[in-house]
């Protein structure tokens, strides 16, 4: 089967293509897995985070990709819970043990054996792949496969930092940073919270044109002033200046929510204009995101069916997956970015 493979740690202001276009063995369903062909799978910037080896250790050769869809064509000898045919995605969870506090206490992905699909097991950059059925998630009959793609990482990364917000309908949300996640967090939040202004900072124009198109009430540079202080905010990039210029913006006892598995070294620095009395007293607070559960997902995809909420997103074929990955990584972002894969 024709896949795209990650081989070497890259870096991608100088390598344009990092991803190899390799034949690989059609994977073989073990007990308790099925074997997907998988349709789309869409792009995040955590396969950025993987080629420059801020996310480690990978295991490579790997085959990333961690918002798949496809149907299930065979099934493993223990399989209760799929028939073929079936529509199901893959998220980010690849696997957890199970039998651990953080398993049993509803908070899997802190999981100390959490594994992430597309980096500790092949993903979604390729015609077929396997998984546990138990980490597969039946896909709403009313969302199609470019619209669903996106929802298993950024939709569900983002229902998770909305709810870590613990905003009120009322309150202003704030979002720092406006790609795949952001814009589904923006749909979102205006559906939950129809009484709360959201303000977005980013640093494109054309990102706060498609703000205010899909009903941001405010879209700022970065370093802008917002109208008033914040809430609540969200952070979706990859680097720290975000993050200190957030904090400049909260209101007394406001929450920041950093929703990034990894942050870039190149503004590290901007570190050192944390001041104490402007970004941290007055009982503010910080919140990461690590990870998604599965609960996460499902309840996602429930409310998205409801609520019939769509994603924008631009599809490339699964050989130019390098080509999404560098305009992404170019900041060149609308939506969501979805490859798809063609089947013989």
């Amino acid at each position: 089967m024709p896949a795209m493979v990650l081989k070497q740690i890259s870096d991608l202001t100088t390598e344009s293509e990092p991803l190899v276009l390799t034949e690989m063995p059609v994977p073989v369903p073990g007990p308790d897995q099925l074997l997907l062909a998988v349709s789309v799978c869409g792009v995040c910037h955590t396969e950025i985070d993987e080629i420059e080896g801020r996310v480690m250790p990978p295991v490579l050769p790997i085959i990333p990709g961690h918002q798949v869809i496809g149907r299930v064509i065979a099934r493993g000898s223990k399989v209760k819970k799929y028939s073929l045919e079936d529509r199901v995605g893959v998220a980010w969870i690849f696997s957890s043990c199970g039998t651990c506090h953080h398993c049993k206490s509803g908070v899997e992905n802190l999981c100390s054996e959490f594994q992430a699909t597309g980096l500790d097991a092949h993903g979604g950059y390729a015609s077929f792949m396997v998984v546990n059925e138990n980490f597969a998630h039946l896909i709403p009959d009313n969302l199609t496969d470019e619209y669903a793609a996106p929802l298993l990482c950024a939709g569900a990364i983002g229902y998770r930092s909305l709810s870590l917000t613990r905003l009120e309908n009322g309150q202003t949300l704030g979002l720092t940073g406006f790609g795949a996640s952001g814009h589904l967090v923006l749909k979102l939040s205006k559906q939950l919270f129809p009484d709360s202004p959201v303000f977005v900072f980013a640093r494109n124009e054309s990102e706060r044109d498609f703000a205010k198109q899909l009903g941001a009430n405010w879209a700022g540079d970065t370093t802008a002033k917002p109208p008033e202080p914040i809430d609540s905010i969200i952070d979706t990039t990859p680097a720290w200046k975000p993050v200190v210029e957030a904090l400049n913006c909260l209101k007394p006892g406001g929450r920041l929510v950093i929703n990034a598995i990894r942050k870039e070294s190149y503004d590290q620095n901007y570190l050192m204009n944390l001041e104490y009395s402007d970004h941290l007293w007055m009982e503010k607070e910080i919140k990461s995101v690590a990870n998604i559960t599965r609960e996460d997902v499902r309840t996602f995809l429930k409310i998205a069916d409801e609520l019939n909420l769509k994603s924008e997103f631009q599809i490339f074929p699964l050989e130019e997956a390098n080509r999404a990955i560098i305009e992404m990584k170019r900041s060149k972002i609308r939506g969501a970015k979805i490859l798809k894969i063609h089947h013989e």
